[in-house]
């Protein structure tokens, strides 16, 4: 797996086990493969080991051949481990001897992540302890029992606790690839391969991860129109009340099929939409801060930069120092 001479591109090692849920190893390549730098460079190199190489079940109908062993873990620079029909057994023994040298392997510093129930396997190996995480809203009252010395955290999509990041149910596997494609190479790059894959470019990992109506019920209306409507108009202040007119809705009504549909309210899903809209400002146009505060409908530099600094511990500056210039599209319009 070692990057030829001159390849910066950013090592995934995906640790699969018998078993492997063939979705969520399918979501890490696919993500993280079609990130691409503004001169259509990859970004990331992703690979995909396990404990003893050869032929691994699936939880289909189909096995997959997996030519890398646990080495692949000692050169990557993110390891991320799928879920295992494993881990739905009602099991407390302690790690196969295999998987416990292969994650010995990992270099420290190594950012590491799990999608749904792979976080059973990270919490097995002690990588959790003390630390905040999720998985599978199935599986939380096990995972509680048997790891009390994690930090379990139910309500959220994923958690992301200084470089160990778990995930939720299957699907926020992409929101989790999407975040970390985010920290590494800023909104715009994670936004391109969100529109590739067809999926929302970003749901904060502290949107609830049970959400119960994701498909609208027949005969009931969704609030697609007033999230449309709203994104049409971040550059100003929007009320409640203006969302709710847009479904012809009251305020207590919308803002519980809001709820219901969306996982957060109203005003926590119109500030994450701001924040979005400020990081692609700032990193892909010429634009003072000031000016990017108005245009996201902040207000003021003082506003966003408050935002900017609760959701992702950084000021509007210092977001720009860190992402101008590495992935800029030239035509877009300077708004």
């Amino acid at each position: 797996m070692a990057a030829s001479d001159g390849d910066e591109r950013h090592r995934v090692a995906v640790l699969v086990r018998h078993g492997v849920l063939s979705f969520e190893l399918s979501i890490v390549h696919r993500i993280f493969g079609q990130a691409r730098s503004s001169a259509g460079a990859a970004l990331y190199e992703v690979v995909t080991c396990t404990p003893e190489p050869g032929e691994v079940r699936t939880d289909a109908d189909f096995p997959v051949t997996v030519a890398h062993g646990p080495e692949t873990l000692a050169e990557a620079d993110t390891v991320i481990v799928p879920a295992s029909e494993i881990d739905f057994e009602a099991r407390d023994e302690p790690l196969e001897p295999a998987l416990a040298a292969a994650l010995a392997r990992i270099r420290p510093g190594t950012r590491i992540a799990s999608i749904c129930t792979g976080s059973f396997l990270l919490a097995a190996a002690g990588l959790l302890d003390g630390r905040r995480a999720t998985t599978h809203w199935r599986s939380s009252a096990r995972f509680q029992e048997r790891f009390p010395d994690v930090l379990f955290d139910l309500d959220v999509l994923y958690t992301d606790d200084d470089g160990v990041l778990t995930s939720a149910g299957a699907a926020s596997g992409i929101d989790l690839c999407l975040h970390m494609i985010r920290t590494d190479h800023g909104a715009a790059v994670a936004n391109e391969v969100a529109r590739g894959s067809v999926v929302p470019p970003h749901r904060a990992g502290g949107q609830a991860q049970y959400v119960k109506r994701p498909v609208p019920a027949p005969k009931i209306s969704s609030t697609s129109r007033a999230r449309g409507w709203a994104l049409e108009n971040l550059h100003r202040p929007v009320t409640l009340r203006e969302l709710a007119s847009q479904e012809s809705a009251s305020t207590r009504t919308f803002t519980r099929r809001f709820r219901e549909e969306i996982g957060t309210s109203p005003g926590r899903w119109l500030t994450q939409q701001r924040i979005e809209r400020a990081c692609t400002l700032l990193e892909r146009t010429d634009l003072p801060i000031d000016q990017v505060a108005v245009a996201a409908g902040f207000g003021t530099a003082g506003s966003m930069r408050l935002h900017l600094q609760a959701e992702l511990g950084v000021s509007p500056s210092a977001y720009r120092a860190t992402f101008r210039g590495r992935d800029r599209t030239s035509d877009l319009p300077q708004v």
